[in-house]
């Protein structure tokens, strides 16, 4: 890279800001990658979101700035301590990774908490662009080792539909999102269909060559099973998003993803295909 990069991403080791990382190389875009443990890469930062004056160093000459943060009870507060740091810094637009219906009031925290983020961002003096996906395609890394060994993919889900998302999809908006001359404000985004877990079973059965069912646990045993792969906070709000899922309120699609970067959105055929290897048994 050849130029003082005026591009903020945080969370650049996680799965969204390595993705809006990736993306950004690839088109050729300079950009300061943000993280607790960054050490060596050009311009990287190493920056912590609950210490301020270390969050003001990475800020320093940024105009636009991708915002993420690790799921724990601290992301709404670190998120909007961001957002205030930001104005400080005189940066100019704020991308923030969102969620499929944010709403303030909603029974599922994590939706409460990014509309709170979102409702502070879009009060301040930033541009806001806010990406609301849908359940991550890559979500189902946490329970690949029970397919593997159980030939089972399991969620207290039922029949309803998601129209999940492509981690790499989210990345590219993001690139596009942060390179934009004017902001976005709210976009959605799916993947190209709405499919039952059932539908992903049967994808992972093709992919892998092994016989991959759909189990409809309970949301407490789906709770133990993940369980030491994710922290207790986490899955407790992962059973809220389940739930949500399965009153069927996150099957609708949206055309965002082809309608920005000209092709179809990742499908999950294509995702079961690529990581065939994680799923199928030993």
């Amino acid at each position: 890279m050849s130029s003082t990069p005026d591009i903020l991403v945080t969370g650049a080791t996680g799965s969204t800001g390595r993705a809006t990382v990736d993306a950004l190389a690839k088109r050729g875009v300079t950009f300061r990658p943000m993280s607790r443990s960054l050490s060596s890469a050009d311009f990287a930062v190493q920056a912590d979101l609950d210490d301020a004056d270390s969050v003001r160093a990475a800020l320093s000459g940024i105009r636009a700035a991708y915002l993420v943060t690790p799921s724990t009870e601290r992301a709404e507060a670190q998120q909007k301590q961001f957002i205030d740091l930001a104005v400080e810094a005189g940066v100019r637009h704020i991308v923030l990774l969102s969620q499929l219906g944010s709403v303030i009031d909603s029974p599922v925290r994590f939706l409460r908490y990014h509309a709170a983020v979102e409702e502070h961002a879009f009060a301040s003096r930033l541009e806001v662009t806010a990406l609301r996906p849908n359940l991550f395609m890559q979500g189902l890394f946490a329970v690949s080792n029970v397919v593997k060994s159980a030939g089972v993919l399991p969620a207290p889900i039922g029949n309803a539909r998601v129209s999940l998302v492509d981690v790499r999809d989210i990345g590219a908006m993001a690139a596009h999102a942060l390179t934009s001359p004017v902001p976005w404000g709210i976009q959605t985004l799916t993947g190209p269909e709405s499919l039952t877990h059932s539908d992903l079973a049967g994808h992972l059965s093709s992919a892998t060559g092994d016989e991959i069912r759909f189990e409809d646990v309970p949301p407490a045993k789906f709770g133990e099973m993940l369980a030491g792969i994710l922290p207790p906070w986490q899955v407790d709000g992962l059973l809220e998003d389940y739930a949500h899922y399965a009153r069927g309120e996150a099957a609708e699609l949206s055309s965002a993803v082809p309608d920005v970067l000209g092709r179809p959105a990742r499908s999950f055929a294509d995702f079961a295909d690529q990581n065939a290897v994680c799923f199928r048994k030993e």
